[in-house]
C-alpha cells in the first residue's frame, strides 16, 4: 500500500471519520477522570487539548473548572467543538492549526494529546517537531500526558484484515500493513454503505513503545516520569493496547 505524506487532511473529515463516536463519547468520562488526577491541577490552570477532535475531552475539562484551549488542524472538527461549547456555554478557545507549528510559548501548565493522535508524519523529524512545539508552549514545570496505540501490543497482535460492523448498516474492511521493519504501518479502511456506496481512506502511523516514546521526549526537552497501559492506571506491558505517558517540561 502507498501512502500521500499529507493524508491526514482527506481523512479527518466528517463525512468520512468522526472521533466522537458514541462509545468514544461514553469512554471520555473515565479517561478525563484520568487525565485530572494524573496531571494534578488546580482549577483555572491552563491545559491545551493538542488534536482536540470535536472537543470531547476539551469541554469535560473545561466542565472540571479548567481554562481549555484546543487545536486540531481539521475545520470540521473545530466547528462542531465550537457548537458544542456555545451549546454548553463553556468559553474554550478552539484554533485550527498544525500540531508541528502552533506558536505558543510557556503558556500551558499542561498539554495533552488523545486517541492516537501522534505519528502520523511519514518524516521521522516530524514528531520532533510537534514535541519540541509541546516543550516550547508549557509553562516551566508543565506536564504533558500522550495517550497512543501500544506498539508492542499492535506487533504482537497483528491481523492483516478485519470487518467491523459500524451505525447504521455500515461494514468496514481494515486491512493492516505492517513496515518490513515492524517501525510503522499503513492501514486502509473501506466502507461500505446500505446503499453500495463505497468509501476508502489510506493513512500511516508510526509506532511507539516505551523505549521510543522515552526516546523522543528526552529529545524534545521533556522529561518521562511514568508509563500506563490504560485509563484505569494499570502497568505498561505488552498487553497494554495503549501507551500512556506522562512527562514533564526540564
Amino acid at each position: 500500500m502507498k501512502v500521500q505524506s499529507e493524508w491526514h487532511k482527506k481523512f479527518f473529515k466528517n463525512s468520512f471519520y468522526n472521533p466522537a463516536s458514541s462509545v468514544s463519547v461514553k469512554r471520555a468520562g473515565d479517561e478525563v477522570d484520568f487525565v485530572v488526577k494524573t496531571l494534578n491541577l488546580k482549577k483555572g490552570s491552563e491545559i491545551l487539548d493538542l488534536c482536540c477532535g470535536p472537543g470531547r475531552h476539551s469541554i469535560l475539562l473545561a466542565k472540571r473548572g479548567f481554562s481549555v484551549a484546543g487545536l486540531d488542524f481539521s475545520n470540521d472538527y473545530i466547528s462542531e467543538a465550537k457548537k458544542k461549547a456555545r451549546k454548553a456555554r463553556l468559553k474554550i478557545n478552539f484554533i485550527k492549526g498544525d500540531m508541528r507549528n502552533f506558536r505558543f510559548k510557556n503558556k500551558f501548565d499542561a498539554v495533552i494529546n488523545m486517541f492516537t493522535s501522534f505519528g502520523y508524519f511519514k518524516k521521522f523529524s516530524d514528531d520532533i517537531k510537534v514535541l519540541k512545539e509541546v516543550c516550547k508552549s508549557l509553562k516551566p514545570r508543565g506536564l504533558f500526558l500522550i495517550d497512543t496505540l501500544n506498539g508492542d501490543w499492535l506487533r504482537k497482535n497483528f491481523r492483516s484484515r478485519r470487518w467491523q460492523k459500524l451505525l447504521n448498516g455500515v461494514y468496514q474492511l481494515e486491512e493492516t500493513e505492517l513496515a518490513k521493519d515492524k517501525k510503522s504501518a499503513i492501514n486502509r479502511w473501506i466502507r461500505i454503505k446500505p446503499d453500495g456506496k463505497i468509501q476508502e481512506r489510506i493513512f500511516y502511523l508510526r509506532l511507539y513503545d516505551k523505549k521510543l516514546m522515552s526516546s523522543v521526549l528526552k529529545k524534545a526537552g521533556l522529561t518521562p516520569l511514568k508509563f500506563w497501559g490504560n485509563f484505569k492506571g494499570q502497568k505498561l506491558s505488552g498487553k497494554s493496547n495503549r501507551l500512556i505517558a506522562l512527562a514533564r517540561k526540564k
